[in-house]
């Protein structure tokens, strides 16, 4: 049998750093309030595009692999942090790269984007489509988010990681893959206003308005999550107190507990980043996994379950059999460019295209908003 082992990994995450009382000198919230609901302490604010944050951690997973740019045969980009429709941003990647041999291709699930490409470039290891692939988590969200909704406004951070995967005759990589999607309630996670749905009406992209049931959506993560993790772990025939780390999804800090409760496994071998950098959506499997690597949490034959959930609502876990190597071969060449300003003024400078009341943001009157608006002030 054809495995896909992961050879690669590295992140390109942005420096600056947004605390909970940063977002206190603008939303009616507070440390206390944050950290007692979310485990959030801080997020990290990129200055870069979400393109150039992917390219970067490629760039370093493709110099841990030790393999060069123009051996890749796909690039997934794995996010719903886009920069434009057409072209789409993989090809993007691509190109800053050098990858000129590749395929490229967007996934979109939102949260799970990394998880579901993972699984889809595996599989494509596996029956001989491809021989390697490039699979990036990357968020933007701090340039669409609407920072005037305490609900969303203290969850979500920036950043991007990403992984090389290689044909092995080793048992090793994505050993077991549950993917699913609970679309009866794909409105309690909405952004409004980015989309064919809302040509014509004045809105520009930017201009959104958020609905996020956050008890409906705590739920709904828990079940998606913890089904997911028992069918995947129920397929290999493994129990939680096999499992050495679970990398999750990075939503909540309550969500990561309940969902290491029910799979049987404890806090201490559960990889938990929320803290540092809030909820990344696609970012926080890749980073978390990076961050575990770094930290020595992953070692030789490591069994990982990494279960996400995301809007859609789109849920799913993998089982991961790592490999021999825990040692980068090389490191990149690329580096992130240093921010000019903080965290808080680029927070601050989209803001000000936010304008509550409508004074620079002429789409926020159209009608298609007023539900949105309304639901977001419940």
């Amino acid at each position: 049998m054809r495995y896909a082992a992961i050879t690669g990994w590295g992140e390109g995450m942005p420096p600056a750093v947004l605390t909970n009382d940063d977002l206190s000198t603008f939303l009616e919230t507070s440390d206390e309030w944050i950290t007692t609901r979310t485990g959030m302490k801080e997020r990290r604010i990129s200055h870069i595009s979400a393109v150039e944050m992917a390219t970067i951690a490629a760039s370093r997973a493709l110099a841990c692999a030790g393999l060069d740019a123009s051996d890749v045969d796909l690039i997934v980009y794995g996010g719903c942090s886009n920069e434009e429709v057409v072209p789409n941003s993989a090809s993007g990647v691509q190109v800053a790269l050098g990858a000129t041999h590749a395929a490229a291709m967007d996934l979109n699930t939102a949260c799970t984007s990394f998880i579901y490409g993972l699984s889809a470039a595996t599989a494509m290891v596996q029956n001989g489509t491809i021989r390697n692939a490039v699979v990036i988590g990357v968020e933007l969200i701090s340039r669409y988010i609407d920072w005037s909704n305490r609900n969303v406004a203290v969850l979500f951070g920036d950043g991007a990681a990403a992984v090389v995967i290689q044909a092995s005759d080793t048992p090793c990589g994505v050993i077991g893959s549950v993917l699913g999607c609970d679309a009866e309630a794909r409105q309690v996670l909405r952004v409004r206003g980015v989309g064919c749905g809302y040509a014509g009406l004045g809105i520009t992209f930017g201009d959104t308005m958020w609905d996020f049931d956050g008890q409906a959506i705590f739920k709904r993560a828990v079940k998606g999550m913890t089904e997911a993790c028992a069918k995947v772990m129920a397929q290999a025939g493994v129990t939680g107190d096999e499992i050495d780390l679970v990398i999750p999804h990075q939503a909540n800090l309550r969500i990561i507990e309940a969902v290491a409760k029910y799979a049987g496994v404890p806090m201490e071998r559960v990889m938990v980043t929320v803290h540092k950098y809030g909820n990344m959506s696609a970012a926080t499997v890749p980073v978390s996994l990076v961050e575990a690597l770094k930290d020595g949490r992953v070692k030789p034959g490591s069994l990982l379950l990494m279960p996400g959930f995301g809007g859609g609502l789109t849920y799913g876990a993998l089982l991961v059999r790592w490999g021999d190597r825990v040692v980068p071969f090389g490191e990149s060449a690329m580096q992130m460019p240093e921010p000019t300003q903080s965290a808080l003024d680029m927070v601050n400078a989209v803001r000000a295209t936010q304008d509550p009341n409508g004074r620079s943001r002429a789409g926020l009157q159209s009608p298609v908003f007023a539900e949105a608006r309304a639901h977001s002030r419940a």
